[in-house]
């Protein structure tokens, strides 16, 4: 399963390659969302391409993203202020005394300031780190679909919830971020032939266990770790990686778009790393076809997953 990627935040890279457009309405209505207290997650690579708007569209996003870090920030500098003065008081007690309680407490509220001053320190720096362009499962990426003719650039959910599905699928099946390929014409049959969608990715991550990662027996472990693992092409290339997508509708409530990531039977080299899933990025050639699809010539769309990019992953413990 690939549980978390390195994409190509800003959409803009999309239309330089591939002549895309940007659906603004869609963004600008998933930031506004947000700012009014939804709980989407956009990675701060996807606010930054904001960050210099040029058309009115634009300079309503920034502001919707101006408006949510604004609060953001005042909530943190809240937490701040409680936290600090639990240590302040841990600290006091433990002067005279030293007790569990309070030794516990010193330690959950220096963490806590931490993450709080981290967590500013991100919403202020204007410099680009690889991890604001990193995804998890519950957070939004740009992916490229086609409309009318037109590939078009929209932001989607990286966790797929099928049309019709209740809002509670989300909790109940969790895995619903990877789309296996053994199971297109099963669980994702309403999509496979009839949305389908690219996101580009520079890296993805796996978690693994130590002992396979190390290839050694589970027993010879006092306890088996989880790692978690950083693939990345040796040479270098972005991955156009196959998604399904869906348009969820409910009467009172906003569309969610939200996508999941085809996976399949590994490379040798993912293998022997101690995983048995892989993403699976296609071929650039193939991509108006595999955006056009029919449901009733699957056979063209499994070739083109079959005939995919295959890079050599290189592998090493994530920072």
């Amino acid at each position: 399963m690939c549980y978390s990627a390195q994409i190509q935040a800003d959409y803009r890279r999309y239309v330089k390659m591939f002549g895309a457009h940007m659906d603004i309405e869609k963004f600008a209505r998933l930031y506004f969302e947000r700012a009014e207290g939804s709980k989407a997650k956009i990675p701060k690579a996807v606010d930054d391409a904001f960050r210099d708007p040029q058309t009115d569209a634009e300079r309503q996003i920034k502001a919707s993203i101006d408006r949510f870090n604004t609060e953001q920030a005042s909530k943190l500098e809240q937490e701040l202020f409680k936290q600090r003065t639990r240590l302040a008081d841990a600290e006091r007690t433990l002067q005279t005394k030293t007790t569990k309680a309070a030794t516990e407490s010193k330690r959950i509220a220096a963490d806590k300031i931490e993450a709080s001053l981290r967590r500013l320190e991100d919403i202020k720096r204007t410099e680009s780190k690889a991890r604001d362009s990193r995804i998890f499962p519950g957070t939004y990426a740009p992916v490229m679909v086609q409309e009318n003719g037109e590939f078009v650039v929209k932001p989607m959910r990286y966790q797929c919830r099928l049309a019709g599905k209740p809002a509670n699928y989300d909790a109940r099946y969790p895995g619903t971020y990877n789309a296996r390929r053994d199971n297109l014409q099963g669980f994702w049959k309403p999509c496979f032939g009839y949305t389908h969608g690219v996101m580009l990715v520079d890296v993805f991550y796996e978690n693994v266990s130590r002992a396979k990662l190390e290839g050694t027996l589970l027993e010879t472990h006092e306890k088996d770790e989880n790692v978690v693992l950083e693939f990345r092409p040796s040479n270098g290339q972005l991955m156009h990686v196959a998604c399904l997508w869906s348009r969820w509708s409910k009467p009172g409530e906003p569309d969610l778009l939200s996508f999941a990531a085809i996976t399949d039977e590994p490379p040798s080299e993912v293998e022997a790393a101690g995983h048995d899933r892989c993403i699976v990025p296609i071929k650039p050639e193939n991509i108006a076809a595999w955006l056009n699809p029919s449901a009733s010539d699957l056979k063209t769309m499994y070739a083109i997953l079959d005939d995919r990019d295959r890079p050599y992953y290189e592998h090493r413990l994530a920072a």
